[in-house]
């Protein structure tokens, strides 16, 4: 029997919800006013509302298990606020403590580094703020966990704060030239994150 599943990534717009159905009282846009996906698309994990990037969905609940119980990299490109320190990049490399449902956690090695230049990315779409409030910079991070709001915590625990977070890559997965909201169907999910 021919596999009938189907695989799709999405540059996930800030402010929309990685999910397909409406939250009470939230009126926030949803991974289904994008594109017409099939019945029983899921979203392999989520992004927050108000981060940005590669989203992976799928109509198999396998290749979803499968690429959430996985040590995935997932790559982030993410503007702090100021201009980040060697040091503060070597205490992200090494690990940080976060707090994760109310418990104390410590991050796993990671790879970080800092961009000389603002990376090619669109526009958000809002404004994160004005340059008359001090300076920004750019980092990537590279982790191989998921934990809820992890790489805005990671950077306000070596002081400073993440102003915008766009993911990049899952495995081996780029989002490559896609533009907020826009969507393409992928052969496979599993050849690329194995």
């Amino acid at each position: 029997m021919p596999n009938t599943y189907q695989h799709f990534k999405i540059f996930k717009p800030y402010g929309c919800l990685s999910q397909f159905k409406q939250e009470k009282m939230k009126n926030k846009s949803l991974l289904g006013d994008f594109y017409d996906f099939p019945e029983n698309t899921m979203a392999i994990g989520r992004l927050d509302h108000d981060s940005e990037g590669l989203l992976l969905l799928t109509t198999d609940g396998m290749t979803s298990y499968n690429v959430r119980n996985k040590s995935i990299e997932k790559e982030y490109y993410v503007q702090v606020d100021g201009v980040i320190t060697q040091e503060a990049i070597s205490q992200l490399q090494k690990g940080v403590e976060i707090t994760v449902s109310g418990k104390k956690y410590a991050t796993l090695p990671c790879k970080v580094f800092a961009f000389n230049e603002e990376p090619e990315l669109p526009p958000r779409g809002k404004n994160i703020r004005h340059s008359r409030h001090g300076p920004t910079s750019w980092v990537s991070i590279t982790i191989c966990e998921g934990k809820k709001r992890q790489v805005r915590k990671m950077t306000a625990a070596v002081g400073f704060p993440t102003l915008r977070l766009v993911r990049v890559r899952i495995g081996d997965i780029h989002i490559d030239s896609l533009t907020p909201g826009e969507v393409a169907s992928i052969p496979s999910i599993n050849d690329a994150i194995n």
